[in-house]
Protein backbone atom coordinates (compact mmCIF):
# COMPACT_ATOMS: atom_id res chain seq x y z
CA UNK A 1 0.00 0.00 0.00
CA UNK A 2 1.10 3.56 -1.46
CA UNK A 3 2.24 5.62 1.54
CA UNK A 4 1.20 9.35 2.02
CA UNK A 5 3.20 12.64 1.96
CA UNK A 6 3.45 12.65 5.68
CA UNK A 7 4.12 9.09 6.56
CA UNK A 8 6.93 9.63 4.00
CA UNK A 9 8.14 12.70 5.46
CA UNK A 10 7.72 11.16 8.83
CA UNK A 11 9.47 8.25 7.81
CA UNK A 12 12.23 10.09 5.96
CA UNK A 13 13.48 11.84 10.17
CA UNK A 14 13.41 7.75 11.28
CA UNK A 15 15.63 7.41 8.24
CA UNK A 16 18.05 9.82 9.87
CA UNK A 17 17.68 8.70 13.40
CA UNK A 18 18.84 5.15 11.60
CA UNK A 19 21.78 6.95 9.89
CA UNK A 20 22.63 8.83 13.28
CA UNK A 21 22.08 6.21 15.26
CA UNK A 22 24.51 3.56 12.73
CA UNK A 23 27.75 5.84 12.60
CA UNK A 24 27.32 6.71 15.92
CA UNK A 25 27.21 3.32 17.65
CA UNK A 26 30.67 2.17 15.46
CA UNK A 27 32.32 5.76 15.79
CA UNK A 28 32.57 5.38 11.76
CA UNK A 29 30.89 6.04 8.77
CA UNK A 30 29.59 8.95 6.38
CA UNK A 31 26.43 10.95 7.96
CA UNK A 32 26.75 13.88 5.78
CA UNK A 33 25.97 12.87 2.41
CA UNK A 34 23.46 10.49 4.28
CA UNK A 35 21.10 12.75 5.17
CA UNK A 36 21.35 15.51 2.73
CA UNK A 37 20.41 12.12 0.24
CA UNK A 38 17.13 10.66 2.59
CA UNK A 39 14.45 12.93 0.70
CA UNK A 40 15.57 11.29 -2.36
CA UNK A 41 15.55 7.87 -1.10
CA UNK A 42 12.39 8.05 0.41
CA UNK A 43 11.07 9.70 -2.71
CA UNK A 44 12.53 6.83 -5.22
CA UNK A 45 11.61 3.82 -2.81
CA UNK A 46 8.27 4.90 -1.34
CA UNK A 47 6.86 6.84 -4.30
CA UNK A 48 8.39 6.83 -7.41
CA UNK A 49 10.30 3.23 -8.88
CA UNK A 50 8.57 0.07 -9.38
CA UNK A 51 10.48 -2.74 -7.91
CA UNK A 52 9.18 -6.16 -6.56
CA UNK A 53 10.10 -7.95 -2.89
CA UNK A 54 11.48 -10.14 -2.01
CA UNK A 55 14.39 -8.61 -3.99
CA UNK A 56 16.16 -10.56 -6.78
CA UNK A 57 19.38 -9.81 -8.28
CA UNK A 58 18.10 -10.21 -12.03
CA UNK A 59 14.98 -7.93 -10.99
CA UNK A 60 13.38 -8.27 -14.35
CA UNK A 61 10.35 -6.27 -15.94
CA UNK A 62 11.31 -3.74 -12.49
CA UNK A 63 13.16 -0.56 -12.49
CA UNK A 64 17.02 -1.00 -10.70
CA UNK A 65 18.91 1.36 -8.64
CA UNK A 66 23.02 1.63 -8.77
CA UNK A 67 24.74 3.97 -5.92
CA UNK A 68 27.75 5.11 -7.16
CA UNK A 69 28.83 7.16 -4.43
CA UNK A 70 28.38 3.75 -1.87
CA UNK A 71 30.28 5.70 1.16
CA UNK A 72 26.43 7.16 2.24
CA UNK A 73 25.66 3.52 2.58
CA UNK A 74 23.71 4.47 6.06
CA UNK A 75 20.91 6.04 3.87
CA UNK A 76 20.71 3.37 1.46
CA UNK A 77 20.60 0.62 4.24
CA UNK A 78 18.10 2.21 6.44
CA UNK A 79 15.82 2.67 3.26
CA UNK A 80 16.02 -0.81 2.47
CA UNK A 81 15.65 -1.88 5.77
CA UNK A 82 12.70 0.53 5.99
CA UNK A 83 10.77 -0.63 2.99
CA UNK A 84 11.23 -3.96 3.82
CA UNK A 85 14.08 -5.41 2.07
CA UNK A 86 15.50 -7.05 5.35
CA UNK A 87 14.84 -6.83 9.02
CA UNK A 88 15.18 -2.80 10.80
CA UNK A 89 17.53 -4.72 12.97
CA UNK A 90 20.13 -5.70 11.35
CA UNK A 91 21.14 -2.13 10.86
CA UNK A 92 22.54 -2.60 14.28
CA UNK A 93 25.43 -4.94 12.86
CA UNK A 94 26.56 -1.93 10.42
CA UNK A 95 30.46 -1.68 10.13
CA UNK A 96 30.72 -4.83 12.59
CA UNK A 97 32.91 -7.51 11.61
CA UNK A 98 30.66 -10.65 9.54
CA UNK A 99 28.32 -8.03 8.84
CA UNK A 100 26.28 -7.74 5.88
CA UNK A 101 26.19 -3.88 6.10
CA UNK A 102 29.87 -2.61 5.67
CA UNK A 103 30.75 0.70 5.03
CA UNK A 104 30.96 0.64 1.62
CA UNK A 105 27.85 -1.77 0.02
CA UNK A 106 29.05 -5.54 -1.05
CA UNK A 107 27.57 -8.47 -2.76
CA UNK A 108 29.09 -11.32 -1.14
CA UNK A 109 26.99 -11.87 1.43
CA UNK A 110 23.74 -11.54 -0.51
CA UNK A 111 22.16 -8.27 1.18
CA UNK A 112 18.61 -7.49 -0.28
CA UNK A 113 18.85 -4.54 -2.50
CA UNK A 114 22.73 -4.48 -3.01
CA UNK A 115 23.42 -5.41 -6.70
CA UNK A 116 26.33 -4.18 -7.42
CA UNK A 117 29.69 -3.61 -4.77
CA UNK A 118 30.33 0.55 -4.66
CA UNK A 119 32.49 2.83 -3.53
CA UNK A 120 35.21 3.28 -5.98
CA UNK A 121 34.02 6.74 -6.84
CA UNK A 122 33.33 6.72 -10.71
CA UNK A 123 32.18 3.21 -11.58
CA UNK A 124 28.39 3.55 -11.27
CA UNK A 125 27.28 5.14 -14.36
CA UNK A 126 29.26 2.86 -16.60
CA UNK A 127 27.61 0.27 -14.22
CA UNK A 128 24.11 1.37 -14.59
CA UNK A 129 24.62 2.22 -18.47
CA UNK A 130 25.16 -1.90 -18.92
CA UNK A 131 22.21 -2.72 -16.99
CA UNK A 132 19.93 -0.11 -18.93
CA UNK A 133 21.75 -1.70 -22.10
CA UNK A 134 20.71 -5.10 -21.14
CA UNK A 135 17.44 -4.08 -20.37
CA UNK A 136 16.92 -2.50 -24.09
CA UNK A 137 18.29 -6.00 -25.37
CA UNK A 138 15.95 -8.10 -23.40
CA UNK A 139 13.03 -5.96 -24.10
CA UNK A 140 12.17 -4.75 -20.61
CA UNK A 141 10.89 -1.76 -20.33
CA UNK A 142 11.90 -0.76 -16.94
CA UNK A 143 13.86 2.20 -16.03
CA UNK A 144 17.49 2.31 -14.45
CA UNK A 145 18.38 4.89 -11.60
CA UNK A 146 22.04 5.95 -10.29
CA UNK A 147 23.12 8.30 -7.79
CA UNK A 148 26.35 9.92 -8.14
CA UNK A 149 27.84 12.70 -5.31
CA UNK A 150 29.25 15.78 -7.37
CA UNK A 151 32.58 15.28 -6.09
CA UNK A 152 32.67 12.36 -7.75
CA UNK A 153 32.22 13.69 -11.27
CA UNK A 154 36.32 14.45 -11.16
CA UNK A 155 36.58 11.37 -11.87
CA UNK A 156 37.34 10.94 -15.70
CA UNK A 157 35.20 7.25 -15.94
CA UNK A 158 32.20 10.04 -15.41
CA UNK A 159 32.67 11.18 -18.58
CA UNK A 160 33.52 8.39 -20.91
CA UNK A 161 30.52 6.81 -19.84
CA UNK A 162 28.17 10.64 -19.89
CA UNK A 163 30.23 10.32 -23.35
CA UNK A 164 28.96 6.90 -24.01
CA UNK A 165 25.49 7.48 -23.31
CA UNK A 166 24.32 9.98 -25.53
CA UNK A 167 26.39 8.54 -28.37
CA UNK A 168 24.32 5.00 -27.45
CA UNK A 169 20.90 6.70 -27.08
CA UNK A 170 20.92 5.48 -23.81
CA UNK A 171 17.32 6.96 -23.16
CA UNK A 172 16.19 4.32 -20.14
CA UNK A 173 18.63 6.10 -17.65
CA UNK A 174 17.76 8.61 -14.98
CA UNK A 175 21.08 9.84 -13.43
CA UNK A 176 20.56 11.95 -10.31
CA UNK A 177 23.43 14.22 -9.00
CA UNK A 178 23.68 15.40 -5.01
CA UNK A 179 24.70 18.70 -6.07
CA UNK A 180 25.75 19.59 -2.35
CA UNK A 181 28.62 21.45 -3.03
CA UNK A 182 30.82 19.47 -0.85
CA UNK A 183 33.58 16.97 -0.41
CA UNK A 184 35.61 15.11 1.76
CA UNK A 185 38.63 17.68 1.63
CA UNK A 186 36.30 20.62 1.15
CA UNK A 187 33.95 22.51 -1.31
CA UNK A 188 33.77 21.28 -4.96
CA UNK A 189 34.77 24.60 -6.21
CA UNK A 190 37.78 24.80 -4.12
CA UNK A 191 39.18 21.11 -4.76
CA UNK A 192 38.06 21.24 -8.41
CA UNK A 193 35.28 23.11 -9.85
CA UNK A 194 32.97 21.61 -11.96
CA UNK A 195 31.92 24.84 -13.96
CA UNK A 196 28.58 24.84 -15.45
CA UNK A 197 27.79 21.69 -14.90
CA UNK A 198 24.13 22.00 -16.27
CA UNK A 199 25.56 23.35 -19.66
CA UNK A 200 28.40 20.62 -19.58
CA UNK A 201 25.96 17.91 -19.44
CA UNK A 202 23.59 19.11 -22.26
CA UNK A 203 26.42 19.88 -24.22
CA UNK A 204 26.94 15.83 -24.18
CA UNK A 205 24.01 15.53 -25.02
CA UNK A 206 21.63 14.50 -22.26
CA UNK A 207 18.26 15.52 -21.24
CA UNK A 208 19.32 17.95 -17.86
CA UNK A 209 16.87 18.90 -15.54
CA UNK A 210 17.38 21.01 -12.26
CA UNK A 211 15.48 20.83 -8.42
CA UNK A 212 17.24 23.56 -6.43
CA UNK A 213 14.52 22.20 -3.15
CA UNK A 214 16.62 18.63 -3.26
CA UNK A 215 15.66 18.66 0.73
CA UNK A 216 11.99 18.64 -0.19
CA UNK A 217 10.43 15.60 -0.46
CA UNK A 218 7.57 16.57 -2.59
CA UNK A 219 9.71 18.60 -5.18
CA UNK A 220 12.26 16.04 -5.07
CA UNK A 221 9.35 13.14 -5.91
CA UNK A 222 8.01 16.03 -8.67
CA UNK A 223 11.51 16.08 -10.33
CA UNK A 224 11.66 12.12 -10.59
CA UNK A 225 8.19 11.73 -11.94
CA UNK A 226 8.98 14.91 -14.40
CA UNK A 227 12.25 12.80 -15.43
CA UNK A 228 10.06 9.67 -16.25
CA UNK A 229 8.34 11.45 -18.71
CA UNK A 230 11.45 12.61 -20.56
CA UNK A 231 12.84 8.62 -21.51
CA UNK A 232 12.41 7.04 -24.25
CA UNK A 233 13.61 10.33 -26.21
CA UNK A 234 16.45 9.26 -27.55
CA UNK A 235 18.75 11.03 -25.17
CA UNK A 236 19.75 10.00 -21.32
CA UNK A 237 18.31 11.38 -18.66
CA UNK A 238 19.83 13.70 -15.61
CA UNK A 239 18.87 15.55 -12.57
CA UNK A 240 20.77 17.71 -10.93
CA UNK A 241 19.41 17.78 -6.98
CA UNK A 242 20.48 20.67 -4.68
CA UNK A 243 21.11 19.26 -1.62
CA UNK A 244 22.36 20.33 1.90
CA UNK A 245 25.19 17.83 3.54
CA UNK A 246 24.12 17.11 7.00
CA UNK A 247 20.16 18.23 6.79
CA UNK A 248 18.40 17.92 9.47
CA UNK A 249 20.83 18.37 12.16
CA UNK A 250 21.91 21.79 12.39
CA UNK A 251 25.55 21.28 13.84
CA UNK A 252 26.19 19.08 10.58
CA UNK A 253 24.80 21.87 7.97
CA UNK A 254 27.06 24.16 6.07
CA UNK A 255 30.44 22.33 6.29
CA UNK A 256 32.62 19.42 5.11
CA UNK A 257 33.08 18.57 8.30
CA UNK A 258 30.91 15.70 8.29
CA UNK A 259 31.51 14.18 5.32
CA UNK A 260 32.92 11.02 7.12
CA UNK A 261 32.97 11.86 11.33
CA UNK A 262 30.22 10.25 13.56
CA UNK A 263 28.86 11.90 16.36
CA UNK A 264 29.58 11.44 20.14
CA UNK A 265 27.16 10.86 22.64
CA UNK A 266 26.26 14.16 23.32
CA UNK A 267 26.04 15.38 19.71
CA UNK A 268 23.61 12.34 18.89
CA UNK A 269 21.41 13.61 21.87
CA UNK A 270 21.12 17.29 20.02
CA UNK A 271 20.77 15.68 16.90
CA UNK A 272 18.13 13.68 18.26
CA UNK A 273 16.06 16.49 19.70
CA UNK A 274 15.93 18.18 16.45
CA UNK A 275 14.89 14.94 14.63
CA UNK A 276 12.10 14.19 17.23
CA UNK A 277 9.51 11.85 16.13
CA UNK A 278 6.76 11.69 18.74
CA UNK A 279 6.68 7.67 18.53
CA UNK A 280 10.14 6.93 16.68
CA UNK A 281 10.38 3.12 15.52
CA UNK A 282 14.00 3.24 16.73
CA UNK A 283 15.74 -0.11 16.25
Amino acid sequence: MSKSIEELKTLTTQIRRDILRMVHAVNSGHPGGSLGCTEFFTALYGRVMNYKLPFTMEGKNEDHFYLSNGHISPVFYSTLARFGFFPVEELSTFRKLDSRLQGHPTTHEGLPGIRIASGSLGQGLSVALGVADGKKLDGDQSLVYSLHGDGELQEGQIWEALMYAAAKKVDNIISTIDYNGRQIDGDTDDVLSLGNLHAKLEAFGWIVLEEKNGNDLEAVIAILEKAKTETGKGKPVAILLHTEMGYGVDYMMGSHAWHGKAPNDEQLETAFKQLYLEAPADY
